[in-house]
């Protein structure tokens, strides 16, 4: 009767040891600079284009929308203000994860998971390397580390969009969109929710693609379906996680 039940706790205590070793490894030697660093590259730069123009089309629909509703109150002034706050609260931390989900969490699982079928991590191991200290923890820290300034940008980015459409079809001048962006701006309420969100989900995404591929099985439909599980499962913990922290973040706000 608990037989459907046994592999999904199973796979969740998989998880949880392997984020808890993944984690340790952080204080511990030897520490892979050089994965770490060429990580970063690989996941800062290669979705610094990806996270651009999502932040950027985000803060132009953001300003078309809420200058829509605004009008009916008068309040056309105020749209710089709803397009920072949404964008450092929400918008901005939830779409950089979920693009560099879509393209890091996704090769994670597809890389580890090809060495996984063709037995690089048992030799690996074989060889007296720790495959999680060498393979996870490097792309665990250089997520982590990256997400965040994506985040920043892409709402930088997103508030030039929304101003864009402030002066050009709205009508307001520079300084009305930027003064009121800016004073909006606080720094518990959306400074550090800006900032913590996205360190909270690219440890997560990068777990979860580290998971699914270490677990790979199957030959090359094996790593196909990791792939998939890893960018299905991220963007669900995303969402999770956003709901999770925006309850303590306006419980404590409030």
């Amino acid at each position: 009767m608990l037989d459907p039940l046994k592999g999904p706790f199973i796979a969740a205590e998989e998880f949880f040891t392997l984020t808890g070793r993944a984690l340790r490894n952080i204080f511990r030697r030897p520490h892979y600079g050089a994965d770490i660093i060429l990580q970063m590259d690989s996941i800062g730069v290669g979705s610094l284009l990806l996270v651009v123009l999502v932040g950027f089309f985000a803060g132009v629909v953001m300003a078309l929308q809420m200058a829509h509703a605004l009008r009916d109150y008068g309040q056309v002034s105020k749209t710089g203000t709803l397009v920072a706050i949404t964008l450092a609260r929400e918008l901005g931390p939830v779409f950089s994860a979920l693009m560099v989900a879509g393209r890091n969490a996704t090769g994670i699982a597809s890389e580890l998971g090809s060495m996984k079928v063709t037995e690089q991590i048992d030799a690996m191991r074989a060889l007296g390397t720790d495959p999680v200290q060498k393979l996870v923890t490097p792309r665990v820290v250089a997520t982590g580390l990256m997400l965040p300034p994506l985040t920043v940008i892409a709402d930088f980015v997103g508030l030039i969009g929304g101003w864009i459409i402030a002066v050009a079809i709205l009508g307001l001048t520079s300084v009305q969109y930027w003064s009121s962006a800016w004073h909006s701006l606080k720094w518990y309420d959306d400074v550090l929710q800006g900032l913590l969100k996205p360190l909270i989900f690219g440890l997560t995404l990068s777990l979860i693609g580290c998971f699914y591929g270490l677990r790979t099985t199957g030959g090359t439909q094996g790593v196909g379906r990791a792939t998939t599980q890893a960018m299905v499962t991220s963007a669900v913990f995303i969402l999770i996680l956003d709901v999770m922290m925006t309850k303590i973040f306006v419980g404590q706000g409030g």
